[in-house]
């Protein structure tokens, strides 16, 4: 086989792995501030969530999570904490933390039942972030599955 078809070859199997194995979050993530995030954000599923400057969150339609099919009953959760991942002291061990005030994934945890817990990713630009709860990061965001941020005035 000519050089330039293997060349093309592999470029084809890296968009594809890149697409379609959530290596695109990575790739795009968006790192965005805790004024940025606090808010409602919705998905096209139906899910709906608000985010406090307090760490808590409220929402509803947690039923369309896919992520969250292992909590019981998805649709009666509707509050709980969220955190960033990082670490405010510096250190390099990343895990939800309370006092980080930017980042690229989150944790969410709900109050219902405590030992629930589903890792988000931001991915996109900054300007206008989307956000999937995962299981797995490596498998992408289920189709309507991403939330957007409503248009009601985030802060940088």
């Amino acid at each position: 086989m000519d050089r330039r078809v293997w060349r093309a070859a592999a470029c084809a199997v890296a968009v594809l792995l890149t697409g379609s194995c959530g290596y695109a979050a990575a790739i795009h993530a968006a790192e965005i501030s805790e004024g940025q995030l606090v808010g409602r954000w919705t998905s096209p599923a139906g899910t709906s969530l608000t985010f406090s400057k307090d760490h808590t969150f409220a929402g509803t339609g947690f039923d369309q999570v896919e992520a969250l099919a292992g909590c019981g009953n998805p649709g009666a959760l509707s509050t709980g904490r969220w955190a960033f991942y990082g670490s405010a002291d510096g250190s390099s061990a990343s895990r939800p933390d309370e006092t980080v005030t930017r980042g690229h994934d989150l944790s969410l945890t709900f109050t219902d039942v405590p030992n629930c817990t589903v890792w988000v990713y931001l991915y996109g630009g900054s300007e206008d972030p989307a956000m999937c709860p995962t299981r797995d990061p490596d498998a992408g965001c289920p189709m309507g599955g991403y939330l957007k941020r409503d248009g009601d005035g985030a802060q940088p």
